[in-house]
């Protein structure tokens, strides 16, 4: 892949980014560095690995679903800074 200004002036635009001439030099050279690095792992002969899933070996061990009491009404509203005596009231954080 070529890295030109067009590509890099194409990635500004579609990023919402405005970048100085010499900002849009060195993202070049990272562009051409990071594909330069996955050339060079694509060198790599990997016919005989495997490909990998899981960083481990460890199986997550999930428990099994259990119903438990709940919390009553008053004893969640107990400390609440503030109440209706049915629900809590909280600050209007969304003005229209």
């Amino acid at each position: 892949m070529e890295v030109n200004d067009a590509l890099v002036e194409k990635l500004a635009h579609l990023s919402k980014l405005n970048f100085t001439d010499k900002e849009k030099k060195d993202i070049a050279k990272d562009l051409r560095d990071m594909i330069g690095f996955v050339d060079k792992l694509n060198e790599l002969d990997l016919s005989d690995v495997e490909p990998l899933m899981h960083m481990s070996d460890e199986i997550n061990v999930l428990r099994d679903d259990e119903v438990k009491g709940s919390v009553s009404r008053e004893a969640a509203l107990k400390n609440a800074p503030e109440t209706d005596g049915q629900f809590f009231l909280v600050p209007k954080v969304i003005k229209k």
